[in-house]
């Protein structure tokens, strides 16, 4: 304990990052559309943002959020806010868990299931490199 006291550290006149204008801390929630992953397959001109995909178990490249999977894929949803509602009357499970976030990354060999529709799908790719949505059928 006493050890740390005794460092000198630099006074923050003489630091030359404390006063730059240095980036901001912590996670960049923002992704510009023209920068999304091209296997996404958003359209260029409807809107400035594309939805990043939260931290998780897929890297942001090689995964698919939720709310890209049921609006632009499905087609469950027209907007943002009925992704939205459709995720948090937790209705959708990503392998075999209840996933209420809508940024949440689903990738390669995930299952998908939606209790409403009673409908089961794993991500795979096509032979282009783009995600496809699999239907499962119960044998």
């Amino acid at each position: 304990g006493s050890s740390s006291r005794l460092k000198t550290t630099t006074p923050p006149e003489s630091d030359p990052e404390a006063h730059s204008t240095a980036m901001a801390r912590g996670i960049i929630r923002h992704l510009k559309r023209m920068y999304a992953p091209k296997h996404w397959m958003l359209d260029k001109l409807r809107g400035r943002w594309a939805p990043k995909p939260a931290a998780g178990p897929h890297k942001l490249r090689e995964c698919m959020p939720l709310i890209v999977m049921l609006r632009e894929r499905l087609k469950y949803a027209l907007t943002y806010r009925e992704v939205k509602m459709i995720v948090m009357q937790r209705l959708i499970k990503v392998d075999g868990k209840v996933r209420s976030d809508m940024f949440f990354p689903a990738g390669f060999m995930d299952v998908v299931q939606i209790e409403k529709t009673k409908e089961n799908f794993r991500l795979l790719y096509n032979t282009k490199g783009r995600f496809t949505l699999h239907k499962i059928v119960k044998e």
